[in-house]
Order: C-alpha cells, then structure tokens, then sequence
C-alpha cells in the first residue's frame, strides 16, 4: 500500500514510517521541521529513514493548501496516518495561535486531502490531555472530555470532533488515538525524560512540579506504535443500531473510533525519576516547585477498548524502557 505519514521527523512518526516500510510499503513522510526543538535531532531522524528505499521525504506546511491537495493528488494515497501537530501543553499557553494553525487548520487540510482523494482509512493522534479535569480513573473513552485545561488539549478534542463530522459527511473512515505520555529512545527534549537527563548528567537540578506528586501512564515508544500499526489496519464501519442516547461517544453509526493507547499502569514521577537514576546510575538533584499551568495531577489509560479491537496492550515497564533510552542516549549524547 502507499501510505502518507504526516510528522515523519517526529518522534513518533519516523518510528511508523520505518515500521510501515519493513513491512513492504510505500511511505511519503511530511514535515514543515520548524524549530519547536533542535532540528538536528529531526534531520537525524529523517537520516535513519533515508536508507529506506520505500521512504520519501517531502518539506511540507500542512497550512499549504494548495501543496497538500497536489500530494494527495499526485500519489493516491491507500491510508493516512496523521501525527503530525504542534505539541507541548505549556508552551500552547504561550504561542496559542501556532496550536491554531497547525492542529486545527492543519487537520482540516488533512481532513479535506482524505474526503476529495477517497483514502480507505485516516488515523490521527489525539492526546491523553482531552480528559482535562475529569477526575475518574482510569479514562475511559466513555468518560467526559468536555473540559480541557490547556488549548494543546482543546485542539486535540476539536480534531476528534472534526474527524467525526467527515466521518458523518463524507463516510470517510476516522480513528483517533489518545497517546499517554510517550518516551523512549528519539524523544522530544521537550518532554521530563530528555530534560531530566540532560539536567542529571551536567550534575544541575532537575524541577520537580507539584512537589513530585504526579503519575502519569507512561507508554513507550515501540508499543505505542505496535498500536498504530495494528489499529490502521481495522478500518471503521458504519453500525445502524448506533444511539446517541446511550452508546459510547468514541463510537458512532458513522465510520468512526477513538481509541486510548497507554501502559495501563499509572507510575509516580518520583518512581520515573529512581528509574533514571538507577539506569545513568547518577542521583539527581531535586528542585522542587509547585503545580505547573495547564498540568494534570495524573493519567491512567483504560485500553479494554483497543485491546478488544486489535487483540493488543503494551507492556513495556517504566524500568525497561527507561533503560533502553538510556542506552541510547549514551550513544546519541556522549558524556
């Protein structure tokens, strides 16, 4: 098949292009590589993916219009798997109209390249954050998302709700996929894990929010993309006995599905950090600080749903995995 990925330099995206191309397909990979974070990191990324004969590489603003309809034009693409966004929650309180432009204009035009060129299948990445301030745990995708606490959140329920009304108009095949806290080896240095590390390694303090008292679902990276490759795969379908009255709202008669992808298994950031110190084998020191804007207190995933659909969970422990990017942090950033 000849997939688009949207986001081929990003953390997550250039881990599913490389996944789609061992398995013997076609990917074209986008990405504007705006300087959000160091883009030599991206271009690293996009140089592993350059010895992929079935990968191709286009530079590329999903705001262009007019160069995204002459993609979808020009290669006919089977599916669509769409990461592509600008991401961080704290800094969406601080350049509010780059969340705009990128992750609602930028999903419309993806939205519109899929509805005029009839791709079978659109998969997008929502975000954990859209559960705001509900309060029950696990999140499950039948709880409410009515009130996010950062407009990165906003926008990430706002492209749910976009996708289902061209899934409703159009019967274009939509599934949304609610990441949890995703690390691993290429991580974002955004993200506490490479800014933790940096931080222990040059022997300065790391800051701690809320006292250490937060937990997050913490999903590593290759089984978050086990996820994505399984679920592009089920494509949704219409379902006639449908009801709005009481049906789960990650469901519709229209072909349309959302989905959490997590660990399932909630772990305290100070257990986060002991499993950084005891893989650099480098005790941290700690700046404790108070609740950051826009933060939650904690994010569990219930995955029953996706577990049903594509007969997977991830498994990855918080031990393993932050080994495992340890390791490939000594080798990328030698100290």
């Amino acid at each position: 098949m000849k997939y688009l990925v949207t986001g081929a330099a990003g953390f997550i995206g250039s881990k599913v292009s490389e996944r789609l191309c061992a398995a013997g397909h076609k990917v074209i990979g986008i990405d504007n590589l705006n300087n959000y974070y160091d883009i030599n990191l991206k271009k690293d990324r996009l140089n592993r993916l350059a010895i992929e004969p079935l990968f191709q590489f286009e530079l590329l603003e999903l705001t262009d219009r007019t160069g995204v309809d002459a993609l979808f034009a020009a290669h006919k693409f089977d599916k669509v798997i769409h990461l592509a966004a600008q991401a961080g929650v704290r800094n969406s309180i601080d350049n509010p109209m780059a969340y705009a432009d990128s992750n609602l204009i930028g999903h419309l035009t993806i939205l519109e390249g899929c509805r005029h060129h009839k791709v079978k299948h659109l998969v997008y990445a929502s975000s954990s954050s859209v559960y705001g301030l509900n309060s029950k745990m696990p999140f499950a995708t039948s709880d409410s998302t009515d009130h996010p606490v950062s407009l990165y959140a906003a926008t990430k329920k706002a492209n749910e709700l976009m996708a289902h009304s061209y899934s409703h108009l159009y019967g274009l095949p939509t599934t949304g996929l609610r990441f949890f806290t995703v690390y691993g080896p290429w991580g974002r240095p955004d993200m506490a894990l490479l800014k933790f590390t940096h931080k222990i390694v040059r022997g300065e303090p790391i800051d701690v929010y809320n006292h250490g008292n937060l937990s997050r679902d913490f999903t590593y990276i290759d089984d978050i993309v086990e996820g994505i490759i399984r679920i592009q795969d089920c494509i949704p379908t219409v379902n006639p006995d449908w009801s709005v009255k009481n049906a789960n709202p990650a469901t519709s008669f229209a072909p349309y599905r959302v989905y959490n992808i997590g660990n399932g298994s909630p772990v305290k950031l100070m257990d986060y950090i002991v499993a950084l110190e005891n893989a650099l084998g480098i005790k941290a020191i700690k700046n404790m600080m108070g609740m950051q804007p826009g933060d939650v207190l904690s994010t569990w995933a219930d995955t029953e749903d996706l577990f049903k659909t594509v007969g997977y969970k991830p498994q990855t422990s918080v031990e393993d995995g932050v080994k495992q990017f340890v390791d490939w942090y000594k080798s990328y950033y030698p100290y």
